[in-house]
């Protein structure tokens, strides 16, 4: 039997080979240290945890909830918005909470989305920004993913020699998996491009509380004066409040591209729990010291792991934001791709990584690092790092000559 049109779209998940390797290495007794996934292990807030076992158990709270979000759920994200941003936003009409921003993504694909529309993606990025609209029938077009003015070079020639033209154009800052974060000044010039070329935009801001310089904060592309008039952005509370389970998240902005996403998701599903959502309205609505704690072990766990991966002997790139360090591969197994590479620091060093080309081709030299374990087991795994590259010229004899799968 043939595979079904969708499923022939997709590769292969990468990420599920590394995951087979390390369930495997488990089961045999290693002690994996896994920086692999963007999985939080902090707490959620107990205030939100409280008002969670407040509201669950009841008649009136387990029965089937709004598809949208609850009206103080949307209220609440959209407070935190003019709070953060200085953006107002109608909560009726420009707040849909969704599943998590990867199920808003996906079903906002669905619903713009027709057969052969050509959409521009950053190479690398988060996979649902492009499977998203592939599953949907799309066509992606790669432009970088760092926000430089080579990035509009690019996106320029993109929207010139695509047929048919773009529909839609895909940004994420911070950005997973590169840390990359935007300024306020360009994301004014990604407005002015979209409406240059008549170009939806789709911003992914699931990383907006994530960031370690106090003084310089991610900011939204809706703080652009006309930016609601082409992009909707996507917000979580996986990150912000450690509450990657509980699967809340939001998309705001331009009313025409939400009640395209809300028409859609009514047929799909009746949205979280309710309880759920009041759980998570107490987190927007409540104290801010949650996040800024969450910032702080972040921050020192990103300083860990700058300060022992140095000294065994593999160069960290500071990020600014984001749970990730998006790390070049060593040069003496960069030939083998970050697949190979990935699987290789399981099986020698008990440390698992997410491989760059997960993200897209362009991201085949990297592997990212997420900040989900404790200071104590990151400098465990900088030890078991250097460890396997010191040993790696008697053990590994091919790995400078290995050819890269393509």
């Amino acid at each position: 039997m043939s595979d079904f049109y969708r499923i022939k779209r997709l590769p292969p998940y990468v990420f599920e080979q590394v995951n087979r390797i390390k369930a495997a290495a488990r089961a045999n007794g290693a002690d994996i240290i896994d920086l692999g996934m963007g999985n939080p292990d902090l707490q959620a807030p107990q205030h939100v945890i409280d008002k969670l076992v407040e509201t669950v158990g009841k008649p009136r709270t387990d029965r089937y909830s709004a598809s949208k979000g609850i009206g103080g759920l949307r209220r609440a994200q959209a407070g935190y918005y003019e709070r953060r941003f200085g953006v107002k936003l109608n909560p009726d009409t420009q707040v849909v909470a969704t599943l998590g921003s990867k199920e808003g993504f996906a079903n906002m694909a669905q619903a713009i989305t027709e057969p052969g529309d050509v959409i521009l993606v950053p190479n690398p990025s988060y996979p649902i920004h492009a499977f998203g609209f592939l599953m949907a029938g799309g066509v992606i077009r790669s432009v970088p993913a760092e926000p430089t003015p080579d990035f509009f070079i690019a996106a320029e020639r993109a929207v010139m020699h695509s047929i048919p033209k773009p529909v839609a154009l895909v940004v994420c800052y911070p950005s997973n998996p590169t840390a990359y974060v935007a300024s306020l000044d360009f994301y004014r010039d990604l407005v002015a491009f979209a409406k240059k070329h008549e170009l939806i935009l789709l911003s992914d801001l699931a990383y907006s509380e994530v960031y370690f310089d106090e003084s310089n904060p991610p900011p939204s592309i809706l703080q652009v004066p006309g930016a609601l008039d082409v992009a909707v952005e996507f917000t979580s509370m996986s990150k912000t409040f450690s509450m990657a389970g509980w699967r809340i998240g939001f998309a705001v902005g331009n009313e025409r591209l939400l009640a395209a996403l809300a028409r859609v998701k009514s047929y799909l599903d009746y949205g979280a729990f309710t309880p759920v959502q009041v759980a998570a309205t107490a987190a927007l609505n409540g104290p801010d010291d949650c996040i800024r704690e969450m910032r702080a072990v972040y921050k020192r766990r990103r300083d860990v792991m700058v300060d022992s991966f140095a000294k065994a002997g593999w160069s960290v790139p500071v990020p600014t934001a984001s749970m990730f360090a998006w790390v070049q591969i060593p040069e003496k197994f960069r030939a083998m791709g970050s697949l190979e590479f990935s699987k290789l620091l399981v099986e020698k060093a008990d440390v698992a990584v997410a491989p760059g080309i997960g993200f897209g081709e362009h991201g085949d030299d990297y592997v990212r690092i997420a900040l989900v374990e404790n200071e104590q087991r990151i400098r465990q795994a900088a030890r078991n790092i250097r460890k396997f590259f010191d040993s790696a010229d008697q053990t590994l004899h091919n790995v400078v000559p290995m050819v890269r799968r393509v």
